[in-house]
């Protein structure tokens, strides 16, 4: 009988494959117990540059395949299901194209999982991802792609480029569980949650047809559906800088929130759309909707980009 593998990681891409690179080296540093094992998938939304080939290379270090669906545009959430449809484990790990995991990042979110009795979200902690790659350069210039793990050590200490999700947990403390909308910081970047409730509550949305908002969709009914959310910050990602435009980033994602208020139509899904997440949970318990005072950070963050009349992107990848 053979042994199903104790994860599955997810990597959708389009047109990456120097970036893809950077993440399947990094999946081939990863240090498990021994009785662990896991598997990689990626899952490729219409690239017609050498992904296939580079994904070929790997086959001798990696349990991987590719999944392949035509360009019809931008398919992040289709690609992604397809991940989970085929995962043969009991934990999907999600991470983007470009993103390089420590070596021990798949064992930290594992652990997660194990030291909870009920199906857990984990949040992952990303290093040198900012909302306009304005350091691109200087980051690319500074990590060690032949050894990242001095580069996780080296910006650690340093304190350079953290994750910008440092001022939510400055603001409310590390236990996400215990606030009412940890889902807003469950990006797909580097995230995991158990491949049986993804599965039973649908998996993305693939009504998201531009950049922006589907990982939060897929959070929020994670929680609905009782997951428990929990961030490691062992479980820990480089984001390598790349090209990317991010005011029409932005522009889709003002889009996509608007959608997500419309879908869900709670208090907590209304504020999405006009408030900067990290404000959302000091509204709601200034509202009354939350347990715990509101913070003395309240109303120091605005949105970079405001515009409520802007139509979705389609097509816009990252």
């Amino acid at each position: 009988m053979t042994i199903p593998p104790a994860c599955t990681v997810v990597v959708p891409t389009y047109n990456r494959s120097a970036l893809l690179r950077h993440t399947l080296d990094s999946l081939c540093r990863q240090r498990l117990a021994a009785h662990d094992s896991f598997e990689v998938i990626v899952s490729d939304d219409g690239s017609t540059d050498d992904t296939a080939q580079l994904v070929a290379e790997y086959r001798d270090r990696l349990d991987i395949r590719h999944l392949f669906q035509e360009d019809e545009g931008y398919r992040v959430a289709k690609a992604r299901n397809a991940g989970i449809a085929y995962a043969r484990s009991r934990v999907c790990v999600f991470v983007d194209s470009g993103v390089i995991l420590r070596s021990g990042a798949l064992a930290a979110h594992l652990a997660a999982h194990r030291q909870t009795s009920t199906p857990a979200a984990v949040i992952g902690y990303v290093l040198c991802f900012n909302e306009g790659n304005e350091d691109g350069d200087e980051i690319t210039k500074s990590l060690d792609f032949a050894d990242p793990d001095a580069s996780f050590a080296e910006f650690t200490a340093g304190h350079r480029w953290p994750d910008i999700r440092e001022d939510y947990y400055a603001r409310y403390g590390e236990d996400l569980d215990a606030l009412t909308a940890p889902w807003l910081m469950w990006w797909t970047c580097n995230a995991s949650a158990s491949t049986e409730l993804l599965r039973e509550t649908g998996g993305f949305d693939e009504a998201y047809r531009s950049w922006g908002a589907e990982d939060v969709d897929l959070g929020y009914r994670l929680r609905e559906a009782g997951a428990r959310f929990v961030l490691r910050r062992d479980a820990a990602a480089i984001h390598v800088p790349h090209p990317k435009s991010y005011e029409d980033n932005m522009r889709s994602a003002a889009a996509n929130y608007r959608y997500f208020a419309e879908k869900y139509d709670t208090p907590v899904a209304r504020l999405v759309p006009d408030h900067h997440f990290h404000e959302i949970e000091d509204i709601l318990r200034s509202r009354g909707l939350a347990d715990g005072e509101v913070t003395d950070r309240f109303g120091t963050v605005t949105r970079p980009i405001d515009d409520r009349d802007a139509e979705a992107q389609g097509g816009v990848r990252s």
